[in-house]
């Protein structure tokens, strides 16, 4: 379908890409961006998909992408699965998933989003059968420079290198890392660890083993979003699962403060993705699978909607938090104690936002989610399960009576 163009056709554009913003009104479009023609394929009304596994991946903007699926759960009165409680927040990762990890009131399912390691037929056991399955990656070499700082002090290959040095660990990696010690997953190929593949598989048949795992992988996950381009990649996302603009829209989370972050040379980027060599083999297959599903869609029509999705988001966010965008805040300026991010170490500082303290009922549930009672738990079991859903989606409005 050709969207129609010209002053008086923004009406059509907007019903051609199926955008709305948050409160159902047409955006308005200026004259100059209705210049270049676009083509898009007809994105109609149509039942929003309510069954999704999302694979959260370690260091991705994965936390990012668990809040659209926690929020769009809550507005829609889903169950999401969550943990049982020897399990922690996580689905007993580094453990192969197993469905006896879900604890037994969040059953069934319609959406799963905590961490986990991918196994397709434990999920298939657990999840309806037309779940679209997705998760998202990030370019090797900052996603091993994130986990190498965030993980300092907790994963033994990394704690054992002097100074916590990044370069040194990549000048002699063996002279640390040690496959078989809990938390090596963190250390080499991630990616390829969460996806359920051998993340050590041996250095001369790694190539070909990545290119197997890739087309494995394609066959599973409906979507594979990527990170350095996330707003193109919830374009696919809300098309996939015929939501509504609404449904996508973020604030990012868990980010890191400029100092924390080490900028890398081109020597140490090269020799990460040597060392995580299927992680880059499977974030090349991807990002080019990315790639070729937005050209199909029209890249003209791609950029239009990511800047719909940017607009609409920044509107909803100054509405949410007093008319300006939020600043960040440091864990320690964060005056709710459920909002302040987890800090892995005094080397890393993860940054945070604090809601207004005049914030209403009503702006909860425009801007959060309209809260629910009870998640079906006992009561002694509901202030873990709320805080449990505070620490990965802090801007849900969960409470117990």
């Amino acid at each position: 379908m050709q969207c129609e163009l010209g002053i008086r056709g923004s009406i059509n554009l907007m019903h051609c890409f199926g955008l709305q913003n948050y409160f159902g009104q047409i955006f308005a479009v200026s004259e100059a961006s209705l210049l270049v023609p676009h083509f898009c394929h007809h994105f109609g009304p149509s039942a929003k998909h309510t069954s999704v596994a999302f694979l959260k991946t370690h260091k991705t903007a994965s936390s990012t992408v668990q809040n659209i699926l926690f929020r769009f759960a809550e507005r829609n009165n889903l169950t999401v699965a969550l943990p049982i409680t020897t399990c922690d927040h996580q689905f007993c990762y580094p453990r192969p998933f197993s469905a006896h990890f879900v604890h037994p009131h969040t059953t069934p399912p319609d959406i799963i989003t905590n961490h986990l390691r991918f196994s397709r037929a434990e999920l298939r056991r657990l999840m309806p059968n037309n779940t679209f399955y997705i998760t998202i990656l990030r370019e090797p070499g900052a996603m091993f420079e994130s986990l190498f700082t965030y993980f300092n002090q907790y994963c033994l290959s990394f704690k054992r290198v002097p100074n916590g040095s990044l370069e040194t660990f990549l000048d002699h990696p063996w002279s640390y890392y040690r496959p078989e010690e809990k938390d090596s997953m963190y250390a080499r190929n991630t990616l390829t660890f969460d996806l359920g593949g051998d993340k050590d598989w041996p250095f001369s048949e790694a190539a070909a083993y990545a290119k197997r795992f890739a087309v494995e992988m394609e066959r599973v996950f409906s979507l594979v979003m990527i990170a350095e381009y996330f707003d193109e990649s919830l374009v696919l996302l809300r098309r996939l699962l015929s939501w509504d603009l609404d449904d996508v829209l973020y604030v990012s989370l868990n980010m890191r403060t400029p100092d924390s972050k080490s900028s890398l040379s081109s020597e140490n980027a090269a020799k990460i993705r040597a060392w995580n060599a299927i992680d880059s083999v499977l974030y090349d297959y991807f990002n080019a699978s990315l790639w070729r599903q937005l050209r199909e869609l029209g890249l003209s029509c791609v950029e239009r909607e990511v800047q719909l999705l940017r607009q609409s988001r920044d509107r909803l966010v100054r509405r949410c938090f007093g008319g300006h965008l939020p600043p960040l805040r440091s864990a320690a300026q964060i005056t709710n104690k459920e909002l302040r991010p987890w800090q892995p170490s005094a080397k890393v500082a993860i940054v945070g936002y604090d809601l207004p303290v005049n914030i209403t009922q009503k702006g909860h549930r425009l801007c959060l989610g309209a809260p629910k009672e009870r998640y079906g738990f006992p009561n002694d079991q509901c202030e873990r399960i709320v805080k449990l859903l505070s620490f990965y989606s802090p801007f849900l409005a969960a409470k117990c009576p």
